[in-house]
């Protein structure tokens, strides 16, 4: 709060409020983005997905290595989306397409991220609650409320506050602070957990004792896994590959004082990931291996009996039936569980199925329509998974590292908040309202609007916390609600960049038809248990359902597979995604070809060429036999030494290290002669932990020294900078408001 109020002082313009001047270097990008990486939900969404499906497919991420690699050394996408100074998305879109359709979009856009994000504030509420055993209901000027509101109103204020005092200057500099106070304060998390469970004798037994087909640690033993399975994982390359543009804003992503620098803060994220995922790994084998290894049984016992009165208390109303409830959870008794003596574990049959068995069992009892039970259970089941994080390192964690966890768990919950909060309100000012204003903003009149409506949007997030239910995994939900905007603007945002024959008509045609898509599956999936089943049963269509999906469906198996489900809708968000990504594209491709009239100006709008205002250094290179691999890494004229180090020092280890080693290595050896599970154990302790620890040991000095300076430069550089009232965001004719006089110029000596 105190640099929040410092950084007030450079506030002069609305690029200051936006952009932070356009002055950032790489490194205090790049470390701000470590109190971005580590958010609760993140968290929570991470344990909740690899507690149950464990950590094997992580290894077949290593085929996203060369993609995500040539994405991050070229600066795919993001080094031209700085080309053109866009200050937000929208902005962008009026450069490329029409102002409707920038205002139409960007108002999709906001809804979609609030809609997704709006579930951040709850989940953060729940796990402070939880994590520090408040009561459920307080009392609060002599009137009894949920707890959970007081907490989820407090903790969204701190954000709000955050965004009025700077804007993007206040977020990046504190965000810069916290990351590097994150970093010691995770290697003593790390340090505490590979201390108190043992490797060899209580981590390693819990992670082997899967069935057939399940399996934590073995990737080519993953055939049954459902949701997050080998599927998925081409859905995330595709996603990877399209939506690398489709979140970029105001902020961060146009903060650096050059493209160049943009680039390089990218670049750098490779290095500074490596500590967030050590410890993110960490706490869900701690979790998995308190709840499920007999050493910890009591523990265990403590742990979900809580666990499961305090969701019961959360999602049943009726007194009586939650009184009931609570005492048959209660009455189970601890877990028995002998690793390699008795059956090993899966996804239906864990030591989590007594529980959940009878939560269901008891709420078909007690509630008297069948579908509202199942509904129930649904929102019990998912909030049990959500919550165990909480209850789990309550028990897990002793005095003082309890504090400093909450600490750190506070930090990352103001670091995201504040982030998602003004990412969605910077959108609604600059490219809904900003354009239908036929009367300019003052540079003052304009930064109040944003805080305005930053507070509307504060505001929403906590109403729809309360009231938003959310019954499936996070990261489902969150990707469900995002391919409102992302089912569609992928081609957009990527063609719109990089190629002279997309067309406005194109945009409409993509953008529209991802959003009719997913606002379908949206209902469908939101109102299954409830409506949609219930009625197809009165119907008597179930049966005829069931068998022309599983006949659709067969071709896939066992990574696709569809059958009807009372609970749950058969078709998940993955699946829905990918086939909305592939539709659009192609729509987008053939009405834009339909439609085109003349090739646009993208040397104007990426400021190349004749307009090059700046005169900055952006000669291409040649390609050649000699400069082919120089290009793929993405080096260019105007890399120091230093940067083409770091450039190689990425590819060397991302590519030759990560994909060539780990992984291409490993796949040969194991065509030839499969690895015993041991070895499969072994290489998680050395790729997962132990190599990451070391980066993350380098990286901690190194990003602290590097953001350090960057910040004292970044100050300096605030004072020195020109201030163009201009730079606010509006777009007139294809160009920004900033560069029209200049552009005018240039055209006009050219025609002469």
């Amino acid at each position: 709060m105190g640099l929040g109020i410092y950084t007030r002082r450079y506030i002069r313009s609305v690029a200051d409020f936006l952009s932070a001047g356009r002055v950032c270097g790489r490194y205090v990008i790049s470390v701000g983005d470590v109190a971005n990486a580590i958010s609760i939900i993140g968290l929570v969404a991470y344990v909740e997905i690899h507690y149950k499906t464990g950590f094997a497919l992580a290894f077949w991420n290593n085929l996203i290595l060369p993609i995500g690699l040539v994405l991050s050394l070229t600066g795919y996408c993001t080094y031209r989306f700085r080309e053109t100074k866009a200050m937000s998305l929208g902005q962008f879109l009026e450069l490329r397409y029409s102002r409707r359709f920038r205002i139409f979009a960007s108002a999709l856009r906001s809804i979609t991220e609030m809609l997704a994000n709006m579930i951040m504030p709850a989940i953060a509420a729940r796990f402070f609650i939880a994590f520090l055993g408040l009561p459920y209901y307080t009392s609060l000027f002599g009137y009894t409320i949920p707890t959970f509101i007081v907490v989820l109103v407090f903790i969204t204020s701190l954000g709000i506050t955050m965004i009025c005092m700077g804007g993007t200057l206040t977020l990046l500099v504190t965000d810069a602070v916290q990351g590097m106070i994150c970093y010691p304060l995770m290697v003593a998390f790390i340090i505490f957990i590979l201390c108190k469970f043992s490797w060899s004798e209580e981590i390693m037994p819990v992670m082997m004792d899967r069935v057939a087909g399940e399996s934590f640690i073995n990737p080519y033993d993953i055939y049954q896994l459902r949701d997050f399975n080998v599927f998925s994982l081409v859905v995330v390359i595709t996603a990877t590959i399209m939506h690398r543009a489709s979140w970029i804003g105001a902020g961060y992503s146009t903060a650096a004082k050059s493209p160049h620098e943009q680039k390089m803060a990218g670049l750098l994220g490779t290095w500074r990931n490596a500590m967030v995922m050590t410890l993110y790994v960490l706490i869900a084998v701690a979790i998995l291996t308190l709840l499920n290894h007999k050493n910890f049984s009591s523990d265990a016992k403590e742990v979900r009996t809580a666990l499961a009165a305090r969701t019961a208390e959360q999602v049943v109303e009726d007194s009586e039936l939650r009184s009931k409830l609570t005492e048959r959870l209660a009455a189970i008794p601890a877990h028995q569980h002998t690793v390699n003596v008795d059956p090993p574990l899966s996804q239906e049959q864990n030591l989590d199925t007594p529980y959940l068995d009878i939560a269901h069992q008891t709420l078909l009892e007690g509630e008297a329509q069948e579908s509202k039970a199942h509904e129930k259970f649904q929102e019990f089941r998912t909030l049990f998974h959500q919550l165990s994080m909480a209850f789990s390192m309550r028990e897990m964690l002793p005095t003082g590292l309890l504090g400093l966890f909450g600490l750190l768990m506070i930090m990352a919950m103001i670091s995201t908040d504040d982030t998602r909060i003004f990412s969605a309100s910077l959108t609604i000012t600059q490219d809904v309202i900003l354009p239908l204003k036929k009367k300019p903003l003052s540079p003052k009149q304009h930064i109040w609007v944003i805080r305005f409506v930053s507070i509307g949007v504060g505001i929403f997030f906590i109403i729809g916390s309360f009231f938003m239910s959310q019954l499936d995994y996070i990261q489902l939900f969150v990707t469900i609600i995002c391919s409102l905007w992302m089912g569609g603007c992928g081609p957009l945002m990527i063609l719109g960049l990089y190629s002279r024959f997309g067309t406005t008509a194109g945009a409409w045609a993509s953008l529209l038809s991802g959003m009719f898509i997913s606002v379908f599956s949206i209902l469908i999936q939101r109102n299954w248990a409830g409506i949609v089943y219930p009625w197809l049963n009165n119907m008597g269509w179930i049966e005829s359902i069931d068998k022309f999906l599983q006949a659709v469906s067969g071709p896939f198996n066992p990574y696709i597979v569809w059958t009807m489900n009372p609970v749950k809708f058969p078709i998940n968000s993955y699946e829905i995604y990918l086939a909305t990504m592939m539709f659009t594209l192609t729509i987008y491709i053939v009405v834009s070809k339909l439609t085109m009239k003349e090739p646009f100006n993208l040397d104007r709008m990426l400021h190349r060429g004749k307009y090059n205002l700046d005169h900055e250094n952006k000669e291409q290179i040649r390609w050649s036999a000699k400069t082919a691999l120089t290009k793929i890494i993405g080096i260019t004229p105007d890399y120091t030494k230093g940067d083409k180090i770091i450039a190689w020092g990425v590819f060397f280890y991302s590519f030759g290290y990560a994909f060539c080693g780990m992984f291409l290595a490993i796949v040969i050896w194991n065509s030839f002669s499969p690895w015993p599970l041991e070895w499969w154990g072994h290489y998680f302790f050395v790729v997962f932990l132990l190599v990451p620890l070391v980066i993350a040991f380098i990286t901690t000095i190194w990003f602290g020294i590097g953001g350090v300076i960057d910040l004292f430069r970044l100050f300096r550089d605030l004072n020195n900078r020109q201030i163009n009232d201009l730079d606010n965001g509006s777009v007139v004719g294809h160009v920004s408001l900033a560069d029209k006089a200049q552009v005018e110029e240039i055209e006009k000596d050219a025609s002469t």
